[in-house]
């Protein structure tokens, strides 16, 4: 997977809650049926805690 599309980064966050840690992030994204590529790249994102989805659009995207 290349860069994930922003649209696809916020439906496979939808529904979670911050402060959230990169096992959070992975979490929902599988509970959101999100592609395995964008899980995958959430588990290993740089930063331990994101404070808004901001914080994790800009560790992808960076």
């Amino acid at each position: 997977m290349g860069k994930p599309n922003p649209i696809e980064v916020q439906k496979a966050l939808k529904g979670i809650s911050y402060p959230a840690d990169r096992s959070d992030l992975a979490e929902q994204a599988k509970q959101n049926h999100a592609d395995q590529g964008l899980v995958q790249r959430m588990e290993t994102l740089k930063g331990d805690t994101f404070e808004r989805p901001s914080d994790v659009q800009k560790a992808l995207f960076d």
